[in-house]
């Protein structure tokens, strides 16, 4: 019996606890915003996409560069007006002129410059109106949503101005201001902002009573931790939904409202204006219409795609 207790004894050691190695979690290092990365281009989609986007960023800001775009650059020369590429070419020097590739519109300008000036004008007008509006909005919003005060005096403002059809105010304030570029960006974003605001204010709304929100307002935590701590992280998904929508919203904007004629004004390049002036002619000097078309449908597209797998990417639900 003695020898069987020996034998136990020697199989078995005793090993003394140390309470700070207690504590410590062995679990792997987690972080949110490499798993958001790793989520999203482990769609291969998306990596083909990025680099179109990137490659029409590029033409749109380094071709006007090289090749400045004047709409009235041969308006004189009649015999320019409505050259097919072949045509352009040939008339232009003879030989392969990338400006004339695409040959020339109803004033004799060129439709390939002409693309990417609008472009590029399109795309800056979407980057600033999505961050003035997007910016206002979820930080109002969220003010809004915490703040019983505030409550009856933005609801009262909303209910009046969300009455008011969208399109008539901007198409009111774009007669009153003039159609430059900024005062475009302004009619844009003067109450574009107040859709968001509210949007938000409902999903703060929704957090503030939540428990672990009741429990640093009883810490004595004060608003702006709350809401930059407690509510914003959490709405980060819910904040690149909103984005992917309204990046290409302001250019859809934009097209339509140069397509019905009170858009940009004449000397800015614009997508919609190109469209305007090709679309009584479509049938019969193609090169001039479907160009501009396509490449304003490439970018909403692209954009709407990228930010709505970037929305599923941000949601911790799927970082499994």
């Amino acid at each position: 019996m003695s020898e069987n207790i020996k034998t136990v004894q020697n199989d078995f050691d005793f090993i003394d606890i140390n309470s700070i190695q207690a504590e410590k979690i062995t679990a792997p290092r987690y972080s949110y915003w490499a798993s958001v990365f790793r989520v999203f281009f482990k769609k291969k989609i998306n990596i083909l996409l990025i680099l179109l986007f990137v490659l029409l960023i590029a033409c749109s800001f380094i071709i006007p560069a090289i090749i400045p775009y004047n709409s009235y650059e041969n308006v004189t020369d009649a015999k320019t007006y409505n050259l097919t590429p072949g045509a352009a070419m040939e008339y232009f020097g003879g030989g392969f002129n990338l400006k004339w590739i695409l040959g020339t519109g109803g004033q004799g300008n060129s439709i390939f410059a002409g693309i990417w000036a609008s472009a590029r004008t399109s795309l800056l007008l979407a980057v600033i109106c999505a961050a003035i509006n997007m910016t206002v909005g979820i930080v109002v919003g969220a003010i809004w949503g915490y703040s019983k005060r505030l409550d009856q005096i933005l609801l009262m403002l909303y209910n009046t101005i969300a009455n008011v059809p969208y399109i008539l105010l901007i198409s009111v304030l774009v007669y009153i201001i003039g159609s430059g570029f900024w005062s475009f960006v302004f009619a844009l974003t003067v109450t574009g902002w107040l859709s968001i605001a509210y949007f938000f204010r409902t999903q703060v709304m929704i957090i503030r009573d939540r428990e672990y929100s009741l429990a640093s307002r009883c810490l004595g935590t004060p608003i702006n931790r709350m809401i930059s701590k407690n509510m914003l992280p959490f709405l980060t998904s819910v904040i690149v939904t909103f984005l992917a929508t309204e990046l290409p919203s302001y250019i859809s904007m934009e097209v339509f409202l140069s397509y019905i004629g009170i858009g940009l004004s004449a000397e800015v390049p614009s997508l919609g204006k190109m469209i305007q002036e090709a679309q009584g002619v479509f049938m019969n000097y193609w090169w001039e219409f479907w160009p501009p078309v396509i490449i304003a449908a490439a970018i909403t597209i692209i954009l709407y795609v990228l930010g709505q797998n970037l929305a599923d990417a941000t949601d911790p639900r799927t970082h499994m």
